[in-house]
């Protein structure tokens, strides 16, 4: 007789209940897991580090505890009411952050505008004419793509108001989102 290897209960996939990660942004919406094109759980962490976080040195740079971290995201994938306060600190919640648009399938700016974003940056045109290819270039992104872009931008900008207190200017927190931004990836060499 065959023996069925099965897993445990806790790892189990639960197909009744939507995935919160790693799931397109226009799922989330579908599923109600967003507002206003925002997804909950992004909501969640930035209302948290706006009124905990600001002013935690190493904010984005310093890595959350690996395990608060997983046990936040199972909280948010089973469906459960987070309560950042009580069940996480601003290490934790600012590295599920970055773990959640990471794992974005397409990102935030979609793999098919990719190129166009950075021949823009590229470009040697002037300043004035590059903002207004770039506002004409976020025009082509998705809703729910934009939304989001709009709201990490305002809600980044804040971070870099208190630069002198978190040490994450505006270049600082470029270097760490725009590689979960755009689905940069380094690979390893062999």
């Amino acid at each position: 007789m065959k023996k069925i290897a099965s897993l445990p209960l806790n790892k189990q996939k639960d197909t009744t209940r939507p995935k919160v990660f790693g799931v397109s942004l226009l799922e989330l919406q579908q599923q109600g897991l967003s507002k206003n094109g925002i997804p909950i759980v992004v909501r969640n962490i930035v209302e948290y580090l706006t009124q905990h976080g600001m002013t935690q040195e190493g904010l984005f740079r310093v890595n959350g505890s690996m395990k608060m971290v997983e046990q936040l995201r199972l909280q948010y994938e089973r469906g459960e009411e987070v309560e950042l306060v009580k069940d996480g600190d601003v290490y934790s919640a600012a590295s599920l952050l970055k773990l959640f648009l990471r794992e974005l399938p397409d990102g935030i700016i979609s793999s098919a505008l990719q190129p166009k974003f950075i021949q823009l940056y590229q470009d040697a045109r002037n300043d004035i004419q590059k903002e207004s290819n770039l506002k004409e270039l976020l025009k082509e992104l998705p809703e729910a793509h934009y939304c989001l872009l709009k709201y990490l931008c305002q809600f980044l900008i804040k971070v870099a108001e208190h630069h002198v207190e978190n040490r994450m200017n505006l270049c600082n927190l470029a270097t760490v989102f725009g590689p979960n931004c755009f689905q940069v990836f380094c690979e390893e060499k062999i």
